[in-house]
């Protein structure tokens, strides 16, 4: 005898959104269009597995051109306060010798001087999207963004946008 008995149904819990499709499902199931319907399952997940994956790693593209503008920005100011801390060194300002100072800070501070910048370099410094940065610049009085970059840079450097060259100038 043959004893081809179809294995019992599993109970699975389902979201409610999609309790209408498995009922229909599993209509289509008992109807015998089994082999039919899970190849067009299967297509349709590759489809959107794949619909995913370019959209993640869009994303995880932009996000690490984001980190390696910030870290840019940030190893640039890195690099200039070793700069200064060299130069303070090499004037003797911080030897161990014990003998007295002929003046108390006779090393003067150079400024790092900051270029204007597009709104593409800028956005990442004061960690918005370039689009969210748009926006702020056309929502915001000039004065009302100098202030609001201000808050967001991290060195507290306000920016003001030109029009007419279409790049942020920082403001001291």
């Amino acid at each position: 005898m043959n004893d081809h008995k179809t294995p019992p149904s599993e109970m699975i819990r389902v979201p409610t959104a999609l309790i209408p499709a498995v009922r229909q499902l599993s209509k289509l199931h008992r109807e015998g269009h089994t082999i039919a319907l899970l190849q067009a399952l299967e297509e349709l997940t590759t489809q959107f597995d794949s619909d995913i994956d370019i959209n993640n790693s869009g994303k995880l593209e932009e996000k690490l051109d984001n980190l390696e503008s910030h870290l840019g920005n940030k190893l640039e100011v890195i690099t200039k306060k070793l700069e200064l801390m060299e130069k303070a060194i090499a004037s003797g300002r911080y030897s161990n010798n014990t003998r007295p100072r002929r003046q108390a800070y006779s090393y003067q501070q150079t400024q790092v001087e900051l270029q204007p910048r597009t709104n593409e370099s800028l956005a990442p410094r004061l960690g918005v999207s370039p689009q969210s940065l748009i926006v702020e610049t056309e929502k915001l009085t000039p004065k009302e963004f100098i202030s609001w970059s201000r808050h967001r840079d991290p060195m507290s450097v306000g920016w003001e946008w030109d029009d007419k060259t279409k790049l942020y100038y920082p403001v001291k």
